[in-house]
């Protein structure tokens, strides 16, 4: 139901140095099949449903950039970070999270995320 992020590492042409977080946007299809859901559903089930398309229509207009901030926050949060984001702690966290991540690409992702508070 929302964006995936793909980290893209062993395809031609990429290695280690050149590593980076694909988005790959659903966001549109899941839209389109909420808002066919709502135009059907009962009285009842509206509410839910016209919440639901405007976290979705939210998220649909998010930039990749924003994306990859959110991810690299859920990336943190899964290995239990919680300190500075914009300290070498961080990237250090993001690269035990994401062990294929080059430090350039964590750097990278770090700034974004830094760039854009979640």
């Amino acid at each position: 139901m929302t964006d995936t992020m793909f980290r893209m590492s062993g395809i031609a042409g990429l290695n280690k140095k050149h590593n980076f977080v694909l988005v790959v946007r659903d966001s549109d299809v899941v839209g389109a099949a909420l808002r066919q859901a709502l135009d059907e559903a009962p009285p009842e089930e509206r509410p839910g449903l016209e919440r639901a398309v405007a976290l979705v229509e939210s998220t649909a207009a998010a930039n990749e950039t924003v994306l990859r901030a959110r991810w690299v926050r859920s990336r943190l949060a899964a290995v239990g970070f919680t300190g500075d984001i914009t300290s070498v702690a961080a990237v250090r966290a993001l690269r035990k999270a994401e062990p294929k991540l080059s430090l350039l690409a964590a750097v990278q992702l770090q700034k974004e995320a830094v760039a854009h508070p979640g």
